[in-house]
């Protein structure tokens, strides 16, 4: 019989496993859709490259790894972004969890938090198992990181991601956003490495189109 984590687990990689086509997507045969309205980006001149994930996604743990490594080959024209998705109010603490780390500048820990619940089957869907993993297995300072955890600047960090995500249209993780115009996806490019250099592909197209 599976335990209640299990449980949790699964429903939680089901949401984010159906990755449908975003509303205002136009449909092609190629591994990537064309946004019908471009969106603007708020990485002034760089080509901006959204990731939108969450952190019990088990597509999302899967892609992570390999879009970090490209991310750090990366030259300085382009930014990547990682957004966090809260579906529905369960899935706002670990939302919260993202922004804490990157206000901490801890984002170090990122590819960590992923390992600790797909790999390790830690509980962390709360505040409370949340701050104990950050605190007894990461090490953070416990006043640093509740202070931070619940920060007007991390609400607001929230806040924009969830705008992010209704703009786009997201209804399913993972999804790559290049320059507020293209969306690609492991459904739609048929695997987790061919997205990354889908990406990669876009991320060319865009800079030789300016």
């Amino acid at each position: 019989m599976r335990t209640l984590f299990q449980r949790l687990i699964s429903t939680f990689a089901l949401a984010g496993a159906a990755m449908l086509l975003p509303a205002g997507a136009q449909a092609q045969s190629t591994p990537y859709v064309t946004l019908e309205r471009p969106h603007q980006t708020d990485s002034g001149d760089k080509i901006e490259v959204l990731e939108f994930f969450s952190y019990t996604c088990g597509h999302c743990a899967a892609l992570a790894p390999l879009l970090d490594t490209w991310t750090k080959n990366q030259p300085d024209d382009v930014a990547v972004v990682h957004v966090p998705i809260a579906f529905n109010a369960g899935m706002r603490p670990l939302q919260q969890l993202y922004y804490t780390l990157e206000a901490m500048g801890r984002t170090d820990l990122h590819l960590g938090v992923f390992r600790a619940i797909h790999e390790q089957r830690t509980r962390m869907f709360d505040e409370a198992g949340i701050t104990k993993w950050a605190t007894e297995t990461a090490g953070l300072d416990p006043k640093v990181f509740a202070d931070t955890y619940n920060s007007f600047g991390v609400h607001s960090r929230m806040q924009r991601a969830n705008q992010l995500a209704e703009s786009y249209a997201i209804d399913s993780t993972p999804q790559v956003a290049v320059d507020g115009r293209f969306l690609t996806s492991p459904a739609l490019a048929n695997g987790y490495a061919q997205t990354v250099t889908q990406t990669d592909a876009l991320v060319k197209q865009v800079r030789a189109s300016r």
